[in-house]
């Protein structure tokens, strides 16, 4: 940076008690946003001083500007808050887009156990409303941007507040290189690890105790999606993860079970499916079959999107990356 570029902004907070919620612990927050938009950050009470060039002081006013939002609007900022208004701030957005980022960064969604669910991204923002506004949603993407946990969170949020009477979790049980059979342990123990990730969302969104009661009373289930065959559920938020692992005959088998008052939401990844050479994915062939088909919603996700950190964040761009220059090769 040149001697010449650089300039110097001032910022002050009037909320005392929030302040420290913004900076982070032990200036955390303000660490990152120095690290990320090659800033000078010095803090004094409640007031910043900032150095650095033009363009990059703009931004780091807007990430400012969007965590003090959240902080006035009953939100938390975490460290991954500072990074989706970072990713905000520096992407090459329209206006419009970024006033859509913006607004959905400070949009209060879903009540977690000890947070509010807020999209990170605009494409967040555009799959809830397509999950509180359609009976089928595809949730598409990479790893990292939500698909799974924002489905969790909106199918929990209906159960709860009574829109529903039951949540069916499931994922094909592929076995990626692993053999079932010669797993130790029961069918539980055996298929347990393939549905982990589902209890983690669940844990990050109801407490211990309410998640045991849910399993035992039967308002949760959680079960691979063999196990969905010959039955039709009504009332109900049915979420297929995974669903890049499904066979052609097992998604439509999985689709056909919806009933009355329920939404089915389909979640995958079609970069990462576990199957045999030559046997089409499920989710594939869904997304040609549907497109089109009333109350059906395909909400893509891609790695602007990734939001679980900045590491799985640069890991998605550089597998996406090499896939494009192979693709050019062909």
């Amino acid at each position: 940076m040149s001697k010449q570029a650089i300039r110097r902004i001032g910022l002050q907070f009037e909320d005392n008690a929030l302040v420290p919620h913004l900076f982070g612990e032990h200036d955390s927050h303000l660490s990152r946003i120095e690290e990320e938009l090659r800033v000078e950050i010095a803090a004094r009470g409640n007031e910043l001083a900032i150095t650095g060039s033009k363009d990059r002081l703009r931004m780091a006013q807007t990430v400012f500007d969007i965590l003090w939002d959240r902080l006035n609007n009953g939100l938390n900022v975490s460290i991954e808050d500072v990074d989706s208004a970072i990713k905000v701030a520096t992407s090459p957005m329209d206006n419009k887009a970024r006033d859509m980022a913006i607004a959905a960064m400070k949009d209060k969604r879903v009540k977690g156990k000890d947070k509010t669910i807020t999209p990170r991204t605009p494409r967040q923002a555009e799959y809830l409303d397509a999950i509180r506004n359609n009976d089928l949603i595809f949730g598409l993407g990479p790893a990292g941007t939500g698909k799974t946990f924002l489905a969790v969170a909106e199918a929990v949020h209906l159960l709860t507040s009574g829109e529903i009477d039951r949540i069916i979790l499931c994922r094909p049980a592929v076995e990626a290189g692993e053999h079932l059979g010669f797993l130790p342990g029961t069918m539980q123990e055996k298929i347990d690890p393939y549905l982990r990730p589902i209890y983690d969302a669940l844990n990050d969104l109801l407490t211990p105790e309410q998640v045991a009661r849910r399993l035992a009373d039967g308002s949760i289930e959680i079960a691979p999606l063999a196990f969905m065959r010959g039955r039709t559920l009504g009332n109900s938020a049915i979420l297929i993860d995974e669903a890049q692992n499904t066979t052609v005959t097992q998604m439509k088998m999985a689709l056909t079970r919806v009933g009355e008052n329920s939404k089915i939401i389909v979640t995958g990844d079609l970069s990462q499916t576990d199957l045999p050479d030559g046997v089409k994915s499920g989710l594939l062939d869904a997304q040609e079959v549907l497109k089109g088909v009333k109350h059906t919603a395909f909400v893509t996700f891609d790695e602007t999107d990734v939001v679980r950190s900045r590491l799985a964040k640069h890991i998605v761009e550089a597998y996406e990356k090499r896939d494009k220059k192979n693709s050019k090769k062909k």
